[in-house]
């Protein structure tokens, strides 16, 4: 298990995320978390971590992102609930897009949305998610 900081230990990225779209990436294999974190810190992003559901809730609920990306080992209805409580129990305004890599239940290279803005993609590269995160992050409610 990767080293995601407990609440109580986390402050928010205030300062860092006025500059840059804030992304809560929930990934529960660690070196796919941290590949992930590289690639969009340097893709223009600043990068929050969470490994499960309850982690990205409570971190949604500390740091208020703009747009949340879900990129866990499950299928594609629980990915679709897990989206879903996320947004309520963290509060998250319907404004804020929550992206679900699914892995499996749609077409590679298949980007559907979802009612409550919530956008289902199996992406054929990373820079189809990429595209995706960026036409959201920077077209999307600003704070």
């Amino acid at each position: 298990m990767f080293a995601v900081p407990r609440i109580s230990e986390m402050k928010p990225m205030v300062l860092e995320h006025r500059e840059r779209p804030l992304l809560l990436v929930v990934q529960d294999v660690e070196e796919t978390a941290l590949l992930m974190e590289r690639i969009l810190s340097r893709s223009g992003y600043c990068v929050a971590l969470a490994r499960h559901e309850q982690d990205a809730i409570d971190r949604a609920r500390l740091e208020s992102p703009d747009l949340v990306l879900i990129s866990l080992g499950i299928e594609g209805d629980q990915l679709a609930a897990t989206a879903n409580r996320i947004r309520e129990q963290s509060s998250i305004s319907e404004d804020i897009a929550i992206v679900v890599v699914a892995n499996a239940g749609i077409p590679e290279g298949a980007e559907i949305m979802l009612g409550n803005n919530i956008y289902f993609i199996r992406p054929d590269d990373f820079n189809q998610l990429r595209a995706l995160l960026h036409r959201l992050a920077w077209s999307g409610p600003k704070r």
